[in-house]
C-alpha cells in the first residue's frame, strides 16, 4: 500500500453543523433536530473516537514529559485499522471499555445500576491497569462502588481511566450534559474520584455539547461549566483556556502552561517523581489544546492532541471523538475516514459488537434520553431538550497529601520487612510474582503496631492488585509499617519495588 505523512493542514477546512442542528444565539433552548443529523453525529463521535486512537496508536507514551517534534513524523496508512485489529487489538481499550457499559444498558435499560456495570467492568476478560485495575481488585473483593474509587482505596483515583471510557455518557446525550454527569455519576466513580471523575464528566459534556453547537470555544468553555471551579481540574483547564485567547495560534504555548503549572503528579504511583503522567487533568488539557488550537481541522486537532505527547492515543481519540460528534460522520475527511471503512463491521476485541452495531445501539439509547428528559422524537424530527451545564459536586482526592520521597525497596518479602519514615502517608508499590497464574501471597500490614489490613494478592494479572499497601491520613510524625507474608500458596511470591513517602507539605527548594 502506498504510505504517507500526515498533512500540515487538514484535507478539508472545518465546515458550518447542518442548520438543523442549531446555532448559539439562544444555545440552551429547545432545538429541532432530524434523525439523519442525530445519527450522523452518533457515527461522527465513534469514527472520531477510533480515528484517534489509532493514529496516536505509534506515540502512546513514547514521549513522557516532552512533546513530539514538529520533525517526527507519525505514520498514517490505509492499513493502520487492519493491522492494529489483527496483531494489537488492545490499542482500543479505551473503546472496548466503552461498550462494556453500552451493552450492560442495551441488557437492562439505560438506567442500569453501579453495580450492573461494576460487575460486568470487574468480571471481563480484558486486561487492565492503573485506576481500573485497582478497582478491578476491589470489586473481586467485595469493595463496591463508589468505593471501589474512592482515593483512600485506589491510589490511581485521579489517573486518566474514566475521562477515556466516558465517550458513551456523552454520545447517548445529545444537548444533555448534566444527564451525561448522572450516567458518569454511576459509572466513573467505579474506578475514579475527584479529578479522575471529573475528566469523565468533562469529556462527556463536550460530546454532549457538540451535538448542540459548531463553535470549539463554546463546547470547551460551556462543558467546563459542569466542573467545580474551586478544583485542581477545572483551573488547569482553565489556564489552558487563557492561554490560548493571549495566542490562538501556537499551541506549544498551552503544552508549556501545563506542564509548567500542573505536571508534577500527585496520585499515581507509578508517575509520582516520574516523567510519566497519567494524570486526567493534565491528559484532558491536552485534549482540550488539540480542539481549541485545531480550531475545527480534523488533522490539526488530531496532531495537536498526540504530540502533546504522554497518553498519545486516549487524547487524541477523545478530541477526535468531540469534533466528529460537531461535524459529523459525513465531514469527516476521507483520508482519515476511508481507511476504517474496512473494519467498521468487525467487532472489536473483548466484545460481540462491531462500529456499526455500536452506531445503532448509541442511536436508540440517545432517543431513549431524549425521551426520559422532557425531549420529543417524532417520526419525522427530533425536539432536543437542551440543558445548560450545572456544576457536579465538589470531590479533591489526597487533600494535604505531597509526595515528598521516592525510596528504592527493590527486594522479595520471603516473610517481613519492615519501612520507616517521617510523613502522612505511604505507598509501597509491588506485585505478588510467580509461574503458577493460580498461585497467591497472603499479606499482614501494620502501622505503629496496629493492625492495618489483611488480604490476598494474586499471580494472575487479570485478578492482581495493582500495589501491596497504602496509607493516607497519618499523624505527620514518624512511622513503622511492617509488611508481613503470612502464607503463600503454589510457589507465589511477593516482589516490593518503591516506597513513596506523603507529607502535610510539599518539598520547596530554597532558592
Amino acid at each position: 500500500m502506498k504510505r504517507f505523512l500526515l498533512p500540515v493542514l487538514s484535507i478539508l477546512l472545518f465546515v458550518s453543523c447542518n442548520s438543523d442542528a442549531g446555532r448559539n444565539a439562544a444555545p440552551y433552548t429547545s432545538r429541532e433536530i432530524s434523525h439523519d443529523t442525530l445519527l450522523d453525529k452518533i457515527r461522527g463521535g465513534w469514527a472520531g473516537q477510533v480515528i484517534g486512537c489509532t493514529f496516536g496508536g505509534p506515540t502512546e507514551f513514547g514521549y513522557k514529559g516532552t512533546m513530539i517534534p514538529d520533525y517526527q513524523p507519525i505514520p498514517w496508512d490505509d492499513t493502520r485499522f487492519k493491522w492494529y485489529f489483527e496483531h494489537s487489538p488492545g490499542l482500543y481499550d479505551d473503546v472496548y471499555m466503552d461498550l462494556t457499559f453500552l451493552e450492560v444498558m442495551n441488557r437492562e435499560g439505560i438506567d442500569a445500576p453501579a453495580t450492573s456495570h461494576a460487575l460486568a467492568f470487574a468480571r471481563a476478560p480484558y486486561p487492565l491497569w492503573h485506576a481500573n485495575q485497582a478497582a478491578r481488585y476491589n470489586i473481586l473483593n467485595g469493595i463496591m462502588p463508589p468505593e471501589s474509587g474512592y482515593w483512600e482505596k485506589n491510589p490511581h483515583s485521579d489517573d486518566i481511566d474514566f475521562q477515556i471510557e466516558a465517550d458513551f455518557a456523552g454520545i447517548m446525550s445529545p444537548g444533555l450534559p448534566n444527564a451525561a454527569a448522572g450516567i458518569c455519576d454511576r459509572v466513573g466513580h467505579i474506578m475514579n474520584y475527584g479529578d479522575g471523575w471529573y475528566g469523565g464528566v468533562y469529556m462527556a459534556a463536550m460530546y454532549s455539547l457538540a451535538f448542540i453547537s459548531n463553535d470549539i470555544r463554546f463546547v470547551v468553555e460551556e462543558g467546563l461549566k459542569t466542573i467545580p471551579a474551586e478544583t485542581e481540574f477545572y483551573r488547569c483547564i482553565q489556564d489552558v483556556i487563557d492561554t490560548w485567547k493571549e495566542d490562538p495560534a501556537d499551541w506549544k504555548k498551552g503544552w508549556f502552561t501545563v506542564e509548567s503549572r500542573w505536571a508534577s503528579d500527585r496520585g499515581c504511583p507509578e508517575g509520582v517523581f516520574r516523567p510519566f503522567n497519567i494524570d486526567a487533568k493534565v491528559n484532558a488539557a491536552y485534549v482540550v489544546i488539540g480542539l481549541l488550537y485545531g480550531g475545527g481541522d480534523f488533522s490539526r486537532t488530531l496532531q495537536i492532541s498526540t504530540r502533546c505527547g504522554q497518553d498519545s492515543d486516549c487524547n487524541p481519540a477523545s478530541a477526535g471523538g468531540i469534533l466528529g460528534t460537531m461535524i459529523g460522520y459525513d465531514r469527516i475527511p476521507g483520508f482519515w475516514k476511508d481507511p476504517m471503512k474496512g473494519i467498521e463491521e468487525i467487532p472489536f476485541a473483548y466484545t460481540s459488537l462491531s462500529l456499526k452495531q455500536v452506531y445503532d445501539i448509541s442511536y436508540d439509547q440517545a432517543l431513549q434520553m431524549i425521551r426520559n428528559n422532557g425531549g420529543r422524537t417524532d417520526s419525522d424530527k427530533i425536539i432536543l431538550p437542551v440543558q445548560e451545564p450545572v456544576a457536579v459536586r465538589l470531590e479533591q482526592g489526597f487533600a494535604g497529601q505531597f509526595p515528598v520521597e521516592r525510596r528504592a525497596v527493590s527486594q522479595i518479602i520471603d516473610s517481613e520487612i519492615t519501612l520507616k519514615f517521617e510523613g502522612t502517608g505511604f505507598v509501597l508499590t509491588g506485585q505478588a510474582t510467580g509461574q503458577d497464574p493460580e498461585g497467591k501471597v497472603i499479606v499482614e500490614v501494620t502501622i505503629d503496631g496496629n493492625p492495618a489490613e489483611s488480604f490476598v494478592m494474586p499471580v494472575a494479572s487479570h485478578d492482581r492488585r495493582h500495589d501491596i499497601a497504602w496509607k493516607y491520613g497519618l499523624n505527620d510524625a514518624g512511622h513503622e509499617v511492617k509488611i508481613r507474608v503470612t502464607g503463600a500458596e503454589k510457589g507465589a511470591g511477593l516482589s516490593a519495588g518503591d516506597l513513596l513517602i506523603y507529607r502535610l507539605q510539599p518539598y520547596k527548594p530554597n532558592f
